[in-house]
């Protein structure tokens, strides 16, 4: 069987469905190749489910302090099951929702997986184990990612999780040790921990959210503590020894070592790309530490074949890949006024508890650039909303450029910060200087409020606070 295409994309994720109907709706013959599911890994597995599990931990934490909002809960506890089974229909009701959206954009949907057997040919392998050849001018390999492993740590599904086995699990964990404290792996320990895990996390760095600005992470380690979080920075997890139901973990840190025994453990250590039998090498396109080498475009070194998403590198963000396929797309069909992502548009978030969200620049990265900055903090306990919700605590933080204005990143700890981030991830696109915010006008009582005072409080303007 053969059938020609104007674009194939391999990967049916955020990036990879994004840009399918994107160039559906630029007038080109599209297929899209998943052999799983539709939606990726952020839909299925990732991104939409962990937020079901979240909000069912967020409520059991808001029925325990209900005597707080004047109200009585009795009895308080949870079907492990019924957690469970909300959060995969959560994801099963979007995975019908791209297919869906597929039909109606008139891409068809191949179901197989994807091989490159030569420039601008993919062949395609069905679960019947049949063959199929497809042809296009284009080819756009969106195949994503998956959790890194290694040697020494290895997960088995039963007491070693990835994210995959975290979100279903059988029991419930009394005990648990974190391997890696980023954004997966801080979400996995405010979820357990709200729902009763005493919950351990080793992180080789000398912070936790290492990658977010350093009064963040300091933060949200006190905030952590405040809840019961075990939390080691600088340390190691050497060797796990497998029980009949427990781990011992081999902690190391400050050149001391310490057994930790749990119940089960999730490894969080980050990610790699999906490079493997995609028939790479036979098309000779560059892979580097597990990632396919792109220009600012999306275009891999060899014409024809572009690449999107988590196989083609950091930020590992849905949002980042569907961006970078609209990208793509356009660009093929060459269309005019384009411009490069700018990943320092690009924001990110963490849904613990506290929540946490950033874009552009911490304090500590400008002042390494050379910026001469000015920074301003609001603290939530001055905003009469978060007050109201009963969750006070957590601040904003902006950093311009002393010189021009300019806002250079913009970092949060708190009650819906997720939600708020978007507001400095548009003013950053528009190129906004302090003057612009400061003109804006906030509604209020709302949890945005904040954000205002912070840029006033950079100019020493700051009203109620």
């Amino acid at each position: 069987m053969s059938d020609s295409f104007d674009l194939i994309v391999v990967g049916g994720g955020p990036g990879g469905y994004v840009a399918a109907i994107r160039a559906a709706q630029l007038g080109m013959k599209t297929a899209c190749v998943e052999r799983e599911h539709l939606g990726g890994i952020c839909l299925n597995w990732g991104c939409i489910p962990t937020k079901a599990l979240l909000r069912s931990s967020e409520v059991m934490h808001l029925m325990q302090n209900a005597a707080a909002f004047g109200l009585k809960a009795d009895n308080i506890g949870f079907d492990l099951a019924a957690v469970v089974k909300r959060s995969r229909q959560v994801a099963g009701q979007l995975n019908t929702g791209v297919k869906h959206l597929l039909k109606k954009n008139k891409v068809t949907h191949i179901e197989g997986d994807g091989t490159l057997t030569a420039k601008n040919t993919l062949s395609v392998t069905g679960k019947d184990g049949k063959t199929a050849a497809y042809t296009a001018k284009n080819i756009i390999l969106a195949t994503g990612a998956r959790a890194r492993e290694l040697p020494h740590l290895q997960a088995d599904g039963k007491l070693v999780w990835t994210y995959k086995h975290a979100m279903t699990p059988d029991v419930m964990p009394k005990s648990l040790l974190v391997i890696g404290s980023g954004a997966i792996g801080i979400e996995f320990a405010s979820f357990y921990s709200d729902m009763g895990a005493d919950v351990t996390v080793v992180e080789m760095m000398d912070r936790i959210l290492p990658v977010e600005d350093h009064e963040v992470s300091a933060f949200a380690e006190n905030a952590f503590k405040k809840q019961g979080m075990d939390l080691r920075t600088k340390a190691a997890v050497t060797e796990l020894k497998k029980g009949r139901d427990n781990v011992t973990c081999i902690v190391e840190q400050d050149g001391k070592k310490e057994e930790i025994t749990v119940d089960r453990v999730i490894l969080a250590i980050g990610i790699t790309g999906n490079v493997e039998n995609l028939g790479l090498e036979t098309v000779g396109v560059q892979v580097d530490r597990g990632h396919i080498v792109t220009d600012e475009w999306g275009r891999t070194g060899v014409d024809g074949l572009w690449a999107i998403g988590d196989v083609a590198g950091a930020p590992w963000l849905a949002h980042k890949a569907s961006h970078e396929g609209v990208i793509a797309v356009e660009k093929i069909a060459g269309l005019d006024g384009l411009h490069p992502m700018d990943k320092g548009n690009i924001p990110g978030c963490t849904y613990c508890r506290p929540q946490v969200a950033s874009v552009g620049l911490t304090e500590e990265k400008a002042k390494e650039a050379g910026y001469d900055v000015r920074v301003g903090k609001f603290p939530f306990i001055g905003n009469g909303k978060a007050i109201a919700l009963g969750d006070p605590e957590g601040f904003v933080k902006t950093v311009f450029d002393k010189k021009t204005g300019e806002l250079l990143g913009a970092h949060m700890i708190g009650a819906e910060v997720t939600e708020l981030i978007q507001g400095y991830t548009v003013a950053r696109t528009l190129e906004s200087t302090e003057a612009e915010l400061m003109h804006s006008i906030f509604p209020h009582p709302t949890l945005s409020e904040m954000m205002h005072e912070s840029v006033l409080d950079a100019y020493g303007r700051a009203i109620h606070f």
